[in-house]
């Protein structure tokens, strides 16, 4: 993958730790982006009126890369909006179990609606604490980030299986955001009823664009609320063959935002998301080691087994400010910094990162 970093140009000019704030936007996503305004300058609505046909493919193309039924994925601006049109038409009765310090805009939507909602803190036996809270508050629907935001922690997804198992009529619910595009998942083999994500992370999408897979099952747990005619499967003539996804598209979508959804999954898939998995775990091994020598991890990070590729490590203003002396970019999350590595990034620079920390401890 050395070759790829030739089309990410920031990353000649600095060390870019950042991806789990905002994905780089590739040289030849700018000019497939280029090329699709141009057509919009000459051609008007004549280029908008095929733009059904693109967002189509879209969600063939998404279908295909996690493995879902083209009729279960919706295209939302982002995963925020996307939640908040799904939980329209939850029933209210139902019991919600989330993890404390989990994304915001996760946790939000259940609160600001009322729901009964539980609460575990994050730990390094996190999924012992989720099954016990379970049992104890018979919680119907667990929401959680598969990788947390904050310092990079992973939910077991066997873990998941096992649970869906003892309690079928769970649902569960996921922001995977901070994690599709870092690896080979299978959504429809999966214990998740729904997932979604914003492209503009580890999907290197840019902005505008989201994505929500649904089960069949779960979704006869909703009773959606929103209708428009613009997504384009949305007719008249055909609102008794509405279909839960075309709930969740109400309005026009943007040919751009979800065009540069469907390059970049295509691009992820012709690096291969099997060696894209390896090279993360691989950068990830290497920073786990070397921020934990320093003793810049937390107990509960050190002692998990899985890890994604996001770290929070314990450290000061004047540590983040040198940092950005050193053309390092990342950002201050929590009480820490949070530094984040995508394909894009080196052992090397990871290697540079370690050595100006130990000059600083």
């Amino acid at each position: 993958m050395q070759n790829e970093r030739k089309k990410f140009p920031l990353i000649s000019q600095c060390i870019y730790a950042n991806t789990a704030a905002t994905g780089l936007l590739s040289e030849d996503l700018l000019e497939w982006r280029q090329e699709h305004d141009l057509d919009y300058l000459i051609g008007g609505s004549t280029m908008k009126m095929k733009s059904n046909k693109m967002h189509s493919e879209t969600r063939t193309v998404i279908g295909g890369f996690f493995n879902c039924p083209v009729d279960n994925v919706a295209l939302v601006p982002n995963f925020t909006i996307g939640l908040n049109l799904l939980l329209e038409g939850l029933d209210k009765k139902e019991k919600v179990l989330v993890l404390d310090g989990d994304y915001p805009s996760l946790t939000w939507p259940f609160e600001s609606r009322g729901f009964e909602t539980s609460v575990v803190e994050i730990t390094s036996n996190l999924e012992e604490r989720i099954y016990e809270a379970i049992k104890a508050n018979n919680s119907t629907v667990l929401a959680l980030s598969i990788v947390q935001w904050l310092d990079g922690m992973r939910i077991d997804l066997s873990f998941l299986k096992q649970l869906k198992a003892e309690f079928p009529e769970l649902l569960i619910i996921a922001d995977g955001t901070q994690y599709l595009g870092t690896t080979n998942f299978d959504f429809s083999n999966s214990a998740l009823d729904i997932i979604g994500a914003s492209g503009y992370k580890w999907l290197l999408a840019g902005y505008g664009n989201g994505l929500l897979l649904t089960k069949e099952h779960a979704q006869q747990r909703f009773k959606l609320l929103a209708k428009g005619y613009g997504s384009g499967r949305n007719t008249i003539e055909y609102e008794q063959q509405r279909t839960f996804c075309k709930h969740l598209e109400p309005g026009h979508l943007d040919s751009l935002s979800f065009g540069s959804l469907r390059f970049s999954l295509e691009y992820l898939q012709g690096l291969g998301m099997d060696t894209m998995e390896a090279k993360l775990d691989e950068l990830s091994e290497r920073a786990k080691i070397g921020f934990a020598e320093l003793g810049l991890l937390t107990d509960k990070v050190v002692s998990r087994k899985q890890h994604g590729t996001i770290f929070n490590i314990v450290a000061n203003d004047a540590v983040y400010n040198l940092l950005l002396k050193n053309n390092i970019v990342c950002s201050q999350r929590g009480d820490g910094i949070r530094l984040s590595f995508h394909f894009y990034n080196t052992l090397e620079e990871i290697d540079a990162i370690i050595k100006i920390l130990k000059k600083k401890n």
